[in-house]
């Protein structure tokens, strides 16, 4: 078993360090948050009073942080930064959903000291988190994914190796532009069958045996009271916020930018995020976006 340091115990990163405790390794875990790290330590993980104290002697480092900004700085700030502190051979996991040019950032400055990184954005949810069913995108070496392996499987059930050092945030922002996109085509065509008095389960079961058919419809429903165990059958809440779509939109959209892509669809699927978001609904799951073409 291995001695890990997890940095960073949000809605993501509490549930993540939770399934590495049960699956056996030596957690050390840090937050800002007093009752974050209260619930981990809660299950079998130690704490300490600093990220650095945390990561000391530690043989992986895992960070669940939420911008470009806070990588950057946690690794690699002048003052404090993980980087004078981190043993070399160690391996740095960072689970953060930011923009490749930071990952590639931290990974140069890191090898520099012999120290090992990855980027490894998850996709899965809440709710992936806390089954331990995560999906991981990871950016690496062959031999730094090999070594990141064991350890993300304690977390997830899909591990794939995208390529080099921020690959895994290329594919993450990919795939949420399309998961955007899905979300919000399902929302308007259930939208329309609703104001043409279709019957919404009924109409769902259609589209999901017919050529419509995709997660966003079948597993992940947005029209309240379609599915169980989904947010929109608890008001939207749980899930994936309104504000983080948005944010990886905005990565999206700099990333097609960086690249010269055509990117319509994603592009509007940003705007109109956005536009939910500053209407008082960036707290709320995701499939919220439904409300949006509600014509009531």
């Amino acid at each position: 078993m291995a001695n890990i340091a997890f940095i960073g115990l949000g809605n993501m990163g509490g549930p993540m360090a939770i399934n590495l405790v049960k699956a056996g390794h030596e957690v050390c875990v840090f937050d800002l948050s007093a009752e974050a790290v209260a619930h981990v330590v809660e299950v079998g993980a130690s704490t300490k009073t600093s990220a650095i104290a945390c990561v000391q002697g530690a043989q992986f480092v895992i960070s669940m942080l939420p911008a470009g900004k806070h990588v950057d700085a946690v690794y690699l700030s002048e003052s404090n930064g993980l980087i004078n502190h981190i043993e070399p051979g160690t391996l740095v996991i960072d689970s953060s959903t930011i923009d490749a040019a930071t990952s590639c950032k931290v990974a140069k400055a890191l090898a520099e000291k012999n120290i090992n990184f990855v980027d490894a954005p998850v996709s899965g949810g809440v709710g992936g988190a806390v089954a331990g069913t995560l999906s991981f995108m990871v950016g690496g070496s062959s031999k730094e994914f090999s070594q990141a392996e064991p350890i993300l499987e304690a977390m997830g059930k899909n591990i794939f190796h995208a390529g080099e050092h921020g690959a895994g945030q290329i594919a993450k922002v990919c795939n949420n532009m399309l998961l955007s996109v899905l979300m919000l085509g399902t929302s308007e065509a259930l939208q329309l069958g609703l104001a043409n008095g279709l019957d919404p389960k009924v109409l769902s079961n259609i589209m999901s045996k017919s050529s419509g058919s995709n997660w966003t419809l079948d597993v992940y429903n947005p029209c309240p009271d379609v599915m169980e165990n989904v947010p929109a059958s608890n008001d939207y809440q749980g899930g994936f916020m309104v504000d983080l779509m948005a944010k990886d939109l905005g990565l999206a959209m700099e990333t097609s930018l960086a690249s010269q892509s055509s990117t319509p669809m994603g592009a509007l699927a940003r705007s109109l995020y956005a536009m939910h978001a500053a209407s008082g609904n960036g707290s709320k799951d995701f499939s919220s976006i439904f409300n949006l073409f509600n014509k009531s």
